[in-house]
């Protein structure tokens, strides 16, 4: 149980980090918690009694430190690497510490997984966490010995005075807990670091490989229901009417309702019975929209493509001016086709009404936003709906989006039952959100040797490009640039997809500039530094990379890649690109084969400042470029009439096992603070792969997936 001692002598303080993250120290935030299941072998006894610390900490008398994690674990590491930060500044053995999923809290800011950027926004407040905890231990002791705090070090959850006498943090746990929260805190330099920087094993393995329950899909309470829900068959489709009779005859439905207006659902006592029953549901739909098919959306892009928006998002210089005077102008459009998420487990929930308020639990990226959604759907006040956050099977932007989360609470709400909502895998691909297809064209001008202008059109659907995205490269280092973005409106649910826009947008640009290299008869690799360099020289022009740091990266990988040192059947591609605050340089391997090119070997270098846990890190650039290679290689996502034309993998094509090459990441050492991670390796490798197959087969490729281009790639 957590311990709650002297709540009037407890004082509670925000502190606001530089980076924007926050910290609140709430003593009784985790007083009603249930005992932890320790779910890593910890040196440790368990204690009897736990003593909050601060809404990250707990400690037992014993010595052992549970610390929570307060964001959404999609995969990404952070349930493991967010309590590492921790740990670091709480001076605590990571062998003492177990760590608890935190629920969602106003004691956090920002739980969110999305953007890359848990670590990065995270980084001073968990640091701030950690640190004040020690303190407070520290001034524990000083209290005890009647000494002064400042000739006291802590050390592997120890605290040691001038004598050499030593107290440990369980015994001093009671008494922190009843201090003031001291403001005056020291940091650590990256040089003390015993923790971070050090690769620590995912805190959930073992669980995770011996089948424990900790994703959402494993949730069973007693009592509780299985519901299955039909949705329209196409976008652009509403419910009319239906009727239930055949599936309310399968042995252990329970219920049939309607709810959302136009959504169906099938209550059952489980999935098989709900999944079968609701097949026999005869439901009448009717149009209320265009029902759109992938030949329309065509022909909508392409009409984009000709538009200068009204307001372009960059436009330095006069690019007009400097194409009418080009010596030469190169053209390209480079197209991508909408794409599902496709998470190993599919979309689930779990809602319950209990004593008035609503419980829910699932893989929810967006826990905040999820709860202000369903207290409007359902009009049960956002302080009585609590949002416990599980593991996730995958998230990439899918889980962003809590559709989910919305039916499983207003089923429950509507029914009064515990309510797990199942979607099935052709629920998902069918009824989902996706990747809106889109379209780029990008024009150069050349000058006497030398790139004078730029223009990126874009054309998309339900919206454009991020505000920050027309500052990356090239911005600054051609002296007339311009973007324009134009959007087309779809009843077909978009969203963001494992880096929104760049995931795209990095492969048509970085093919472009080694189109660029070739015209220009340079190095590519030499054109991006040169390009870089310019930047460099114009840093006032208002962008947002580093260009020192993508000139790190690019050597990096070129020297790791053996770039110009390749034997005559090796072909390399590169591709840099900067996004989520992160530098990534990327050069795909490509050999010729009697079946045609295979993609051999990746080599990445990454500049995301300290890497926090090196295992994960490289865990998660490794399968960063093995989706962003299945997708560019393979992913197509059609539709006809409103409907998806691939309802599961026997008709979707993905990467396998065999097609993923060999992987090398190298990591730039750095002392800067961490950057995102999650995302930043997938946009460089589409570009990476298509200027590796140029150089193999002589042929280029403007349009994903690519096995579609060429029969070579078939």
């Amino acid at each position: 149980m957590t311990k709650d001692i002297d709540l009037k002598r407890r004082s509670f303080l925000k502190l606001t980090s530089t980076m924007g993250g926050g910290l609140i120290l709430g003593f009784n935030l985790l007083s009603a918690c249930e005992d932890i299941a320790v779910e890593k072998i910890v040196s440790a006894a368990l204690p009897k009694d736990w003593f909050t610390i601060n809404t990250f900490i707990k400690i037992g008398e014993t010595g052992l430190v549970t610390i929570l994690s307060p964001n959404p674990e999609i995969g990404q590491n952070v349930k493991t690497s967010m309590p590492m930060i921790v740990a670091e500044e709480l001076d605590a053995r990571w062998e003492d510490v177990v760590v608890e999923q935190a629920p969602l809290s106003d004691g956090f800011t920002r739980q969110v997984a999305g953007g890359s950027q848990s670590i990065r926004k995270g980084w001073d407040s968990l640091r701030n966490a950690g640190a004040t905890a020690k303190q407070m231990l520290i001034n524990a002791a000083a209290k005890r010995w009647e000494v002064d705090a400042k000739t006291l070090t802590a050390t592997d959850g120890m605290i040691k005075n001038e004598n050499g006498n030593t107290l440990s943090y369980g015994e001093l746990a009671a008494e922190a807990a009843t201090l003031e929260v001291p403001t005056d805190i020291t940091l650590k330099a990256p040089s003390e670091y015993k923790i971070i920087g050090h690769s620590k094993v995912n805190v959930d393995i073992n669980n995770i490989i011996t089948g424990k329950p900790l994703f959402g899909i494993d949730t069973k309470e007693e009592g509780m229901v299985y519901a299955a829900s039909i949705r329209p068959p196409a976008f652009g489709m509403e419910l009319v009417n239906y009727d239930d009779s055949a599936a309310r005859e399968v042995d252990g439905v329970i219920d049939v309702i309607r709810y959302a207006d136009h959504k169906i659902a099938v209550l059952a006592n489980n999935t098989w019975v709900a999944f079968k029953a609701k097949a026999l549901v005869k439901a009448n739909w009717k149009a209320v929209g265009t029902l759109e098919s992938t030949s329309d959306h065509d022909a909508k892009l392409n009409a984009l493509l000709d538009k200068k928006s009204a307001e372009p998002r960059r436009n330095d210089g006069d690019v007009d001016k400097a194409f009418k005077v080009a010596d030469k102008v190169v053209e390209r459009v480079y197209e991508a086709p909408f794409l599902p998420h496709n998470c190993l487990e599919p979309m689930n929930f779990f809602a319950k009404m209990e004593g008035g308020k609503l419980i829910c639990k699932g893989p929810i990226q967006t826990p905040a936003w999820a709860q202000n959604r369903i207290a409007d759907i359902t009009k049960v006040p956002k302080e009585d709906i609590s949002i416990m956050m599980t593991r996730m099977g995958g998230g990439f932007g899918r889980r962003l989006y809590g559709d989910f989360s919305d039916e499983a609470a207003e089923i429950a709400h509507k029914t009064g039952k515990s309510i797990q909502l199942m979607f099935s895998r052709e629920d998902d691909m069918s009824s989902g959100t996706y990747r809106p297809a889109s379209k780029y064209k990008i024009k150069a001008a050349i000058k006497e040797g030398e790139i004078t202008a730029y223009h990126l059109t874009e054309a998309c659907f339900n919206g454009n490009m991020f505000d920050s995205i027309p500052n990356y490269f090239p911005a600054g280092s051609i002296e007339n640039m311009r973007v324009d973005t134009n959007t087309e409106k779809s009843n077909i649910t978009t969203g963001a997809w494992r880096a929104p826009y760049t995931n795209f947008l990095a492969y048509a640009e970085q093919s472009f500039f080694d189109e660029m290299a070739q015209e220009l008869a340079m190095d590519p690799v030499d054109l991006r530094i040169k390009l870089f360099e310019k930047a460099k020289a114009n840093q006032d022009a208002g962008y947002e990379y580093d260009p020192e740091r993508a000139i790190g990266v690019t050597k990096l990988a070129a020297e790791k890649a053996g770039w110009g040192k390749q034997g005559k059947d090796v072909h390399l591609g590169l591709s840099v690109y900067f996004s989520h605050n992160t530098h990534v340089a990327e050069v795909a391997e490509v050999q010729m084969t009697d079946d045609g090119p295979v993609i051999k070997k990746v080599t990445a270098a990454v500049d995301c400042g300290i890497v926090v846990n090196p295992y994960a890190a490289q865990n998660q650039v490794e399968g960063g470029i093995v989706d962003g290679i299945g997708h560019a290689m393979f992913g197509n996502f059609m539709l006809e009439n409103g409907k998806a034309k691939s309802k599961n993998f026997n008709s979707y094509r993905m990467i396998r096992m065999h097609e993923s090459p060999e992987i090398a990441v190298h990591f730039v050492k750095s002392e800067k603070s961490p950057t995102g991670l999650g995302e930043p390796s997938l946009p460089p490798v589409g570009g990476a792969i298509a200027n590796a197959l140029y150089k193999a087969t002589g042929k280029r490729l403007y349009k994903q997936p690519f096995v579609n281009e060429s029969e070579l790639l078939g």
